[in-house]
């Protein structure tokens, strides 16, 4: 059994494990160092909280103007890659326009579900600009969506993290900047 903390705060009661493991998986690869210092921050700033990792999987090469076939196969493709990194004991997060949008006291209160219910090991998916592949769709457990706007992918894996930072700091009771 995992240890277990419990938290009050604005009269909700939260509560979660401290074994929290949490995978992102992310299509492509970061390439200015702007993103991957403010990637590198917040993952310093979750180390207290739970382990965290960043798995980059390849983004496939595809025409700039692609067909939807195109767009099917490349999906497909990257697809692939995303569930070699997935073990069924995972509960798995895509992120999707269409998906359950959340608050941040929200995401903080899913979070200590899963873990109280014995799901501390998540993989949040991060999919390129033509979107995830049916596959990957249907293997998630919970279709997230932070926003109907559209963010570009080097910036969504910041704002992630952040939010999941910010999730961790509710769970605990501790202050964080609004």
């Amino acid at each position: 059994m995992s240890p277990i903390n419990a938290v009050i705060v604005q009269n909700r009661l939260y509560i979660w494990s401290k074994n929290m493991q949490i995978k992102v998986i992310a299509v492509g690869k970061l390439k200015e160092n702007y993103w991957r210092e403010a990637v590198a921050e917040y993952l310093k700033r979750l180390s207290p909280y739970a382990r965290v990792e960043i798995i980059e999987v390849a983004e496939e090469k595809i025409a700039e103007n692609p067909s939807d076939a195109e767009i099917r196969l490349c999906t497909a493709k990257e697809g692939e890659r995303i569930l070699k990194n997935i073990s069924l004991a995972w509960y798995v997060i895509p992120l999707v326009i269409e998906g359950s949008m959340l608050s941040s006291g929200e995401l903080a209160g899913f979070f200590g579900r899963l873990s109280v219910e014995g799901k501390s090991q998540i993989v949040i998916i991060i999919g390129s600009s033509h979107g995830l592949a049916p596959e990957v769709l249907e293997r998630g457990n919970y279709l997230l969506s932070f926003s109907p706007m559209t963010f570009p992918h080097q910036m969504m894996r910041v704002i992630l993290l952040e939010q999941v930072y910010r999730a961790f700091k509710i769970l605990k009771g501790e202050p964080y900047h609004k």
